[in-house]
């Protein structure tokens, strides 16, 4: 299979989940949040207006794609934080899911590598069609380690700043590093680096395999 027929596959995969619109959203939704906590100083109203956000997107995605639990699982989500800072009444609160978030995927990410069953191979196989036949490829299996532990680099990171920002309340600094960490910038870079990855890896002619191919 080409990379362009691979890359058309693994993109589909991730629209089938929900896509770049469901990350947008969650990171709209922080935004928003800080925003109006900013303006009002008030925890549950800013609260309300996260979610009234992610409400706008959700009715527009239905009306526009017919996607309805994609857009469920957005309103899910900001449901969440949004209940936890409103029964707490902190703002930080309204973050916690993503802290959370970013630890448990982490750990994921971690015990993949060290099974030798990479979360990125698993996707990518399922998005060929192939389920596990990847695992046959030394080769490839490596290659989805590198891209696996791309990924985990983004969480570890994530992880060690949103948690000393949580633990110390500090909002605004948790709002934007949340943003950026937890959302569609970071993810984004992730997912170019991991296609360069497999790029390098699909082009024979391209001196950045000698990286990551195996020697002898």
């Amino acid at each position: 299979m080409s990379l362009n027929a691979m890359t058309q596959k693994s993109l589909s995969l991730f629209a089938a989940v929900g896509g770049w619109r469901t990350v947008a959203e969650g990171s709209a939704s922080r935004v928003l949040f800080l925003i109006a906590y900013l303006v009002t100083d008030q925890v549950s109203t800013s609260a309300l207006v996260a979610v009234g956000g992610v409400v706008v997107f959700a009715v527009a995605r239905v009306f526009t794609d017919r996607k309805y639990w994609q857009s469920a699982v957005g309103l899910v989500v900001v449901g969440a934080s949004a209940s936890l800072a409103g029964s707490t009444g902190h703002a930080v609160d309204f973050y916690l899911p993503t802290v959370l978030w970013q630890a448990a995927g982490g750990a994921v990410f971690l015990v993949s590598i060290l099974v030798r069953w990479p979360v990125i191979g698993l996707a990518v196989g399922a998005a060929r069609g192939e389920r596990f036949g990847w695992r046959r490829d030394p080769a490839r299996r490596r290659r989805y380690q590198v891209c696996t532990a791309v990924f985990l680099a983004r969480y570890v990171i994530a992880t060690m700043v949103l948690v000393p920002l949580y633990l110390a309340g500090n909002v605004i600094p948790l709002g934007i590093a949340a943003t950026l960490l937890g959302g569609a910038p970071a993810m984004g870079v992730c997912i170019y680096l991991c296609w360069r990855i497999l790029r390098a890896q699909a082009d024979p002619t391209n001196p950045a395999m000698a990286v990551i191919q195996p020697r002898g």
